[in-house]
């Protein structure tokens, strides 16, 4: 009887061995049977990058189009262009109570008239000012008048007059404070500007 119990223990050992191993091959094939595999994406494919990743939708990516970057890129050449052709253009100053033209006038629009040249398609306004002096009303005209005068020249010079327009601030854009012969000769200008449409 003793040699007969470990062979049945040793029976009963092996049954419940291959049971336990052949119901755990069950399991793992009940498991893998609705496993769905998760679609891989090569990182080395350009088309196929994970834009959520950086913050990216394909709308943000229409964005920046080259025909956008090339017309942000013309406005920043534009914007440039139109920077130095307005630091090259310099004002004028008139004697007191006077819209006529100095030499010294005369020879700064000579120099603006050539700069115009050379930027055809850049329209100006010409802004006449005056001194602190005076009435409203008479420094309005004067201002006028001193717009128009520089105009003049410059269309003498070849400027179109196409493309010059005036206005008249009178004394109510003074360049410098005070009530002195140094602001009143700095007040009394006409000014170049681009004039945007």
């Amino acid at each position: 009887m003793q040699k007969f119990m470990p062979n049945r223990i040793v029976s009963l050992f092996l049954v419940t061995l291959l049971l336990s191993a052949g119901c755990a091959k069950q399991n793992v094939v009940k498991k893998d049977e609705g496993f769905t595999p998760t679609p891989v994406v090569r990182q080395s494919d350009p088309s196929k990058t994970d834009q959520s990743a950086s913050g990216m939708t394909s709308s943000t990516l229409r964005e920046v189009t080259p025909s956008t970057a090339s017309s942000t890129s013309q406005q920043d050449q534009q914007a440039i262009a139109n920077e130095k052709l307005q630091s090259a253009l310099h004002k004028i100053y008139f004697n007191f109570d006077s819209a006529g033209l100095s030499e010294s006038a005369r020879s700064t629009l000579a120099k603006n008239a050539e700069t115009l040249a050379k930027k055809p398609i850049a329209n100006i306004r010409i802004e006449g000012n005056c001194d602190e002096r005076g009435s409203a009303e008479y420094n309005l005209a004067l201002g006028e008048r001193r717009a128009k005068a520089a105009q003049q020249y410059l269309v003498t010079m070849g400027v179109n007059s196409d493309r010059l327009t005036t206005v008249s601030y009178g004394k109510e854009k003074p360049s410098a404070g005070g009530n002195d012969e140094a602001a009143w000769a700095s007040n009394r200008r006409a000014e170049f500007f681009i004039a945007t449409p």
